[in-house]
C-alpha cells in the first residue's frame, strides 16, 4: 500500500479500510537469527546509559530488601546453569514450566533463567483451587512445576507424576550461589516463551501461548521511544523507580518486569496491595511511575491521607484495565497538577500491549486508550455485516502485529474461532477510532467482568452455580463498584420449595473459587432473560440491577 493512501492525520486507508499506526516503527531483529526474551532484554539493558550494575532492580517494600544488577543478573547466570543441568531431569527447551507462588525476588529471576535455556514459563495464580490447578496443568502439560511449600499440598492430587521444585528450599537457594557463564541456547524467536491464562467467552479458563518474538517486538517499540525521550531530556531525568503491586503471573506484570528490566529501572514489589502502606511507599523510596487501575484513581483524588506524604517524586500514572472517566482524571490533575496519566489497552492475548498515550498531549485525551503502538495495524469491523468501518464509526476491533499470541494452547476451536484467516485477532470489544487516531473502548462483547486487574468469565460461574441442588437457573452479570470497578453479581432462580440464601449462593461459589471470582451480590428472580435460542440477555439483567439497585 502506498504511504500516500494512509491518512496522516489517524492511520486510516481507506481503500483497505484499515488503521495503521502513527508511530515510527523501529528496526525488530531479523527473525531469522534466533533470540531468547532473556538475551533480547539484557542486550537493551547493557546498551542502557541509565544503567548501573550497582543500582537496585529489586526492593521488598515490606522487608526493604534489595537486589542489585549485578546480583540479579549472577542469580540468571547460576539458575539458568543450574536448571540444565539437574541430574534427573534436566530442563530443555520447550519444557513447560508451572510456577505458582506469591511475589518475590525469586520470581523474576526464575523468569529470566528459564527463558533463556528456551522453558516455557506458565505462571498461575498461586490461590487457585485443586480443581482449577487440574484444569491448568492438562492445559499447559508441564515438566516441571516451581511452588512453596504453602502451596505444594494443593498438587498432591493433581500433578502426582509432575516433579516440584519448592522455591524456599535450601535446594532452590543452592541453585543461584555458582558463578558461572549462563549457557547459550538455541532458540528460534518464533518458539513459545510464556503461557499465560485469560477467560475466555466459553468460561474456561485458556491458556495463552506467546512467543520470544512477540515480546521481543513490544518491547521494540518501548525502548525506542524511552531512547528518544533520554536524548530530548540531555540527561536531566530522575531515576525511573517502580511501585508494582500487580501480581507477575498476570500479563501486564510479567511484561512490566521485562520492560523494567530492559529500561535498567528499579522495581519496588508491593505482595499485597493497601492504600496507605502503598503511599508510604512512594514517599520512602521516591517512586516515580505506578500502574493504577480507574479505582485506584478514584481512591487517590478522594482520600485524604494523599496530605499527609511526599508524593512529589511521581511522574507518571500507566492507567489500565478500563476506560478512564474524563472527569475522574482533570479531578486528579486538580490535586496532583505535576503527575502525567497514560493510558493505555492491551489483551493477554497481544502481549498486554496494542494501544497506548505518549506524551502530555496524548494524556490529554482523556477516555481515549491512545494510539496503536509501532508496527500494529487495525480494523473496526461491524458485527453484524463484518463490514470494515471507517473513523467514528463503532465495531468490533480487530488487530494485527508481531506481538499478537500464537494460540491458545491445546484449543485449536478456540484459536480458530479467534483468528480470522488473514491473521486478524478479533478482540471482541466494541471500540472506535477518531479523526485523530485514538482508540476508545465502548463495551466489550465478549461480556468478561473486570474485577480489578482480573477477568472474571460470567459462564464458569453460571455453570457452578446450577450445580447447587436449589437453584434452577442462573445468570452472571458485572455490577459496577467503585473500588473493583466491576463486582460479579448472580440472579438466581430457585427451584420450587427452596429457601436458599443469598450468603448460601455466595459461599457455595466461594469454596469452589479464586478470591477474584466470588459472587458478590444476589438477586433472586422468576426466570432469566434469554433470546429465542436460549442465550441469556446480559444486558437486561444488568440494566435491571443498576436502574433498582436497593431493590435487589
Amino acid at each position: 500500500m502506498e504511504p500516500s493512501s494512509i491518512n496522516p492525520r489517524n492511520g486510516y486507508c481507506s481503500a483497505t479500510k484499515t488503521f495503521h499506526t502513527l508511530r515510527e516503527n523501529p528496526p525488530l531483529p531479523p527473525e531469522s537469527t534466533p533470540l531468547s526474551i532473556t538475551d533480547y532484554v539484557f542486550s537493551l539493558l547493557h546498551s542502557n546509559p541509565d544503567f548501573s550494575p550497582s543500582s537496585p532492580v529489586l526492593i521488598d517494600s515490606a522487608t526493604h530488601h534489595s537486589l542489585s544488577y549485578s546480583d540479579f543478573l549472577n542469580r540468571v547466570n547460576s539458575l539458568s546453569h543450574s536448571l540444565s543441568n539437574l541430574y534427573n531431569f534436566p530442563l530443555t527447551s520447550n519444557a513447560v514450566a508451572l510456577i505458582l507462588s506469591p511475589p518475590s525476588f525469586h520470581i523474576p529471576v526464575l523468569y529470566f533463567s528459564l527463558l533463556s535455556i528456551g522453558v516455557i514459563v506458565s505462571p498461575a495464580n498461586p490461590l487457585s483451587t485443586q480443581s482449577e490447578l487440574t484444569h491448568l496443568i492438562e492445559l499447559a502439560k508441564p515438566s516441571v512445576i516451581f511452588a512453596v511449600s504453602s502451596i505444594s499440598s494443593k498438587l498432591t492430587s493433581c500433578s502426582s507424576d509432575v516433579p516440584v521444585i519448592l522455591l524456599d528450599s535450601p535446594e532452590f537457594e543452592s541453585m543461584l550461589t555458582h558463578r558461572v557463564t549462563r549457557p547459550r541456547v538455541t532458540i528460534p524467536q518464533s518458539n513459545s516463551a510464556v503461557i499465560l491464562y485469560s477467560s475466555g467467552t466459553t468460561g474456561r479458563v485458556k491458556g495463552v501461548e506467546l512467543t520470544h518474538r512477540n515480546f521481543i517486538a513490544l518491547l521494540a517499540g518501548l525502548h525506542h521511544r524511552r531512547m528518544k525521550a533520554i536524548e530530548e531530556e540531555e540527561g536531566t531525568k530522575t531515576r525511573a523507580i517502580s511501585l508494582f503491586f500487580l501480581p507477575l503471573f498476570h500479563v501486564f506484570g510479567f511484561f512490566m518486569l521485562l520492560r523494567a528490566v530492559a529500561m535498567a529501572e528499579t522495581l519496588v514489589l508491593m505482595a499485597r496491595f493497601d492504600f496507605e502502606k502503598m503511599l508510604e511507599t512512594v514517599e520512602r523510596y521516591r517512586v516515580t511511575y505506578m500502574p493504577v487501575s480507574p479505582p485506584l484513581m478514584v481512591a487517590f483524588e478522594k482520600s485524604e491521607l494523599t496530605k499527609n506524604y511526599d508524593l512529589s517524586s511521581l511522574e507518571f500514572l500507566g492507567c489500565g484495565g478500563a476506560p478512564l472517566g474524563k472527569e475522574v482524571a482533570q479531578r486528579f490533575k486538580a490535586r496532583f497538577p505535576h503527575v502525567e496519566i497514560g493510558q493505555g489497552y492491551g489483551m493477554t492475548e497481544t502481549g498486554g500491549g496494542a494501544a497506548s498515550t505518549v506524551g502530555p498531549e496524548e494524556c490529554e485525551r482523556y477516555g481515549s486508550v491512545g494510539r496503536l503502538q509501532e508496527h500494529s495495524q487495525a480494523k473496526i469491523v461491524d458485527p453484524s455485516t463484518g463490514e470494515a468501518l471507517p473513523p467514528g464509526k463503532e465495531g468490533e476491533l480487530w488487530l494485527r502485529a508481531p506481538t499478537i499470541m500464537k494460540g491458545y494452547v491445546g484449543d485449536k476451536d478456540a484459536t480458530a474461532a479467534t483468528f480470522h484467516p488473514d491473521g486478524w485477532l478479533k478482540t471482541g470489544d466494541l471500540c472506535y477510532f477518531d479523526s485523530d487516531g485514538y482508540l476508545y473502548i465502548v463495551d466489550r462483547l465478549k461480556e468478561l467482568i473486570k474485577y480489578k486487574a482480573y477477568q472474571v468469565a460470567p459462564a464458569e460461574l453460571e455453570r457452578l452455580l446450577l450445580s447447587h441442588p436449589e437453584i434452577a437457573d442462573a445468570a452472571v452479570v458485572p455490577y459496577p463498584d467503585e473500588e473493583a470497578g466491576e463486582i460479579p453479581m448472580a440472579f438466581v432462580v430457585r427451584k420450587p420449595e427452596s429457601s436458599i440464601t443469598a450468603s448460601q449462593v455466595m459461599d457455595y461459589v466461594a469454596k469452589e473459587v479464586s478470591p477474584y471470582k466470588r459472587i458478590r451480590r444476589v438477586a433472586f428472580v422468576g426466570a432469566i432473560p434469554k433470546n429465542p435460542s436460549g442465550k441469556i440477555l446480559r444486558r437486561e439483567l444488568v440494566k435491571q440491577a443498576t436502574a433498582s439497585p436497593s431493590k435487589l
